[in-house]
């Protein structure tokens, strides 16, 4: 109601106003729309966290007049101002971090409620680098073995803080389901079960990386790479992730989660004989299982994960390990630990 009042009480009429700062939610934008404040106009000004931070950082405030200078951009000139100004509260990295990540979730609900009149404005330095180093647009880059967890966590991320959820072998089968002109170069390896060449691979995978979602919400990332040429090859394309974690998860538990997987072919159902056992003899009698969770096949491509996880560990040295083979909501938080702080220093 207050702001209602300060934006009708113009002293020129039909003057119209600029606001700053609201909305900051959707159920913010939905009360503006009731009380009928209405933008002719919306704009989004966009910059990378890593510049945003950066400013944030350098913020100095006078404390005798209140004044806001900045250690780069405008440094007063007067040494006894410079003496006397103080780092305001709740600029820190991490904090900042943390403001930003808020942001992104509640922004991608915002927009959809001013269509036809959104104009994003974007730094250059968006469209030039935006696959820079930048800490705090979360690019996260899963690591494990199959049935280690990865596509669980890669969702949970994607749900809490609004991440692209880029699952490489998805991004195949889409193409292929598409018929589009990737796809129909892919679908001759699917029908052979033949390896997807990787320089088809990085095409499909650098076309969803460079969408807007993508570089604006960061992303996470499982099924690729998985070995140290595909790394190389995404590194070198700019690509680069600056969280990685590796997904440890003991052959024994892989092998219980993966081959007692069964498929109900009357209703589709799908069950597990430990964890989830059909609740009928007649149902268990007719389950079937997929030849990929056969005992065979399964140690065949843990040995193919293990034989390359050394060299990519040792590439990503910075990857933090996980202990997989837990509740997956405790998987999640020490996952989620580790984007939201500093990454660890390792002692040489």
């Amino acid at each position: 109601q207050y702001l209602r009042a300060q934006l009708s009480a113009s002293p020129v009429p039909h003057q119209g106003w600029v606001l700053d700062g609201l909305p900051e939610s959707r159920e913010q934008v939905l009360m503006m729309q009731t009380l009928g404040l209405a933008p002719r106009h919306v704009i989004v000004l966009n910059a990378p966290d890593m510049v945003l931070i950066e400013r944030n950082l350098g913020k100095r405030i006078d404390p005798q007049t209140g004044e806001i200078y900045h250690t780069t951009f405008d440094w007063p000139p007067e040494p006894e101002t410079q003496n006397r100004l103080v780092i305001p509260e709740g600029i820190s990295e991490l904090e900042t971090a943390r403001k930003l990540l808020e942001y992104h979730r509640n922004v991608i609900r915002i927009l959809p409620s001013y269509p036809g009149i959104l104009k994003a404005i974007t730094l250059t330095y968006v469209q030039t680098h935006h696959r820079s180093n930048a800490p705090f647009t979360p690019r996260v880059l899963l690591c494990g073995p199959l049935g280690s967890g990865k596509s669980l966590q890669a969702a949970l991320l994607a749900q809490k803080y609004g991440l692209v959820n880029v699952c490489c072998g998805q991004l195949l089968k889409e193409a292929v389901a598409d018929k589009s002109k990737h796809g129909e170069v892919i679908r001759p390896f699917f029908e052979k079960h033949m390896a997807v060449p990787d320089s088809i691979i990085m095409k499909i995978l650098t076309q969803r990386l460079d969408r807007q979602d993508s570089v604006q919400r960061g992303w996470v990332l499982h099924g690729f790479p998985r070995d140290l040429d595909q790394a190389q090859m995404l590194d070198s394309l700019g690509y680069s992730p600056n969280r990685v974690f590796f997904l440890n998860v003991p052959l024994d538990s892989v092998m219980e989660r993966l081959t007692l997987r069964r498929t109900d072919p009357v209703t589709g159902e799908r069950y597990h004989l430990m964890h989830k056992p059909p609740p009928t003899l007649e149902i268990q009698e007719r389950l079937l299982q997929n030849p990929r969770d056969s005992e065979e096949r399964v140690k065949l491509k843990m040995d193919l994960f293990y034989r390359n996880a050394a060299e990519l560990e040792q590439f990503y040295g910075q990857a933090v390990t996980v202990n997989g083979d837990q509740d997956p909501y405790t998987v999640f938080e020490y996952i989620e630990s580790g984007i939201i702080n500093p990454l660890p220093k390792k002692v040489p």
